[in-house]
């Protein structure tokens, strides 16, 4: 189908897929492959809601920091002499060189460029050869600070200074996995993977279980999962069961389920999509977390975290069991990479149209439209 910039904005493109479920038709295939669309989704979408971006135990020092681009923005995230972990704009305030470009440890962030030097807290702390210059005042000359709340030592950011509080978007999903004790968890790798597919490709397959038959057929194998009602900017399935699911099966050891499980969460596992682009798996023994952070209509970068309670993280065994579980996730996300790039190159062709959901991809059919909610500007009574 051809469009127009206007098409885009046009809520009778979009009838199809708002009507529900078993009636309802995809989203059209131009909204995965126009770069006038994607720059929609990062106006409306990504630099209006709350974005994560790493685990508090990644940065547990003063003085540790790490460089992200998100939807083009730059930012680095800093622990202060406080204690506090904060988020600034990867730019000096002179003549906006990037500030950092790695991950590590610092007493100050001084600029590649001219030495212009900053506290921990963003304060311009020197700022050499510009004694000359009329009316300076380093005071005025601090570093841009981006809104970071955090949530069970979960980080998340947002552009917008406007925007409700992270709790808001989080609805009662709080209320419904306290049990999983995020806070004493610790990531204990980050992996990233850069994909020639659109971000929506990614967090759609992820959150369906209509692909696991197929796609991963000789990994994980077919998986059957319930809808959970939620309320907030996240949906859920769940898969009932008793055992964890981040091994393979055939390991003669795994570690011990997280003791304080209770209701849905000790009888399986979750999977999660934190709108716009966050993934968690909770199971019983430990969560991993993908970000699908888009690059271009075309691209993104996938990451994957790996979490586990500090007390299994503490276990003599640990770095010899834990590969069980690397394996798994080394397995399975390629599976999910290759199909996610050959349903881009699909959807790039002149003859792709629109399809129809299964009754199995209810949360693709939610996120569609919590998208196209975004995009409009309007907002659904329910999430049917």
């Amino acid at each position: 189908m051809m469009f127009t910039e206007e098409k885009i904005i046009d809520e009778s493109e979009f009838l199809g897929i708002r009507k529900p479920l078993s009636q309802a038709e995809t989203l059209p295939p131009w909204c995965y492959t126009s770069e006038k669309f994607f720059e929609i989704e990062k106006q409306k979408i990504f630099y209006k809601k709350w974005n994560f971006v790493c685990r508090e135990d990644e940065l547990p020092q003063t003085g540790d920091y790490a460089s992200y681009i998100l939807f083009g923005e730059p930012i680095f995230l800093v622990r202060g002499q406080d204690k506090i972990l904060r988020c600034f704009a990867n730019t000096c305030s002179h003549r906006g060189a990037r500030l950092v470009c790695d991950a590590g440890n610092r007493n100050r962030i001084s600029c590649p460029y001219h030495s212009w030097t900053y506290g921990l807290d963003g304060t311009l702390v020197g700022a050499p050869d510009m004694e000359q210059t009329k009316f300076f005042d380093k005071n005025e000359h601090g570093l841009t600070q981006i809104r970071l709340e955090g949530w069970e030592g979960f980080n998340f950011v947002n552009f917008d200074d406007n925007a409700e509080p992270l709790t808001t978007s989080l609805g009662d999903l709080p209320e419904k996995l306290w049990s999983y004790n995020f806070s004493t968890m610790q990531c204990v790798r980050r992996k990233t993977y850069r994909l020639d597919c659109n971000w929506k490709i990614y967090i759609e397959n992820a959150m369906e279980d209509y692909h696991t038959g197929t796609v991963h057929k000789s990994t994980i194998k077919k998986q059957e999962t319930t809808l959970l009602d939620t309320n907030g900017d996240w949906d859920a399935i769940h898969m009932p069961g008793n055992k964890t699911i981040a091994v393979l099966g055939g390991e003669e050891k795994i570690f011990p389920h997280i003791p304080t499980l209770e209701g849905q969460a000790a009888k399986g596992t979750y999977f999660v999509v934190l709108y716009p682009n966050t993934f968690f798996a909770i199971t019983f023994d430990c969560m991993w977390w993908i970000q699908a952070v888009p690059k271009n209509a075309g691209s993104c970068e996938i990451i994957i975290g790996s979490c586990f309670p500090k007390e299994t993280v503490g276990l003599p065994d640990f770095d010899k069991i834990v590969n069980a579980y690397y394996h798994r996730w080394d397995k399975a996300l390629p599976e999910d990479n290759e199909i996610s790039e050959e349903q881009q190159i699909g959807l790039s062709s002149k003859f792709s149209r629109t399809g129809r959901f299964s009754w199995r991809e209810p949360v693709v059919h939610l996120m569609d439209n919590w998208i196209l909610d975004m995009i409009m500007g309007s907002s659904r009574d329910n999430k049917t």
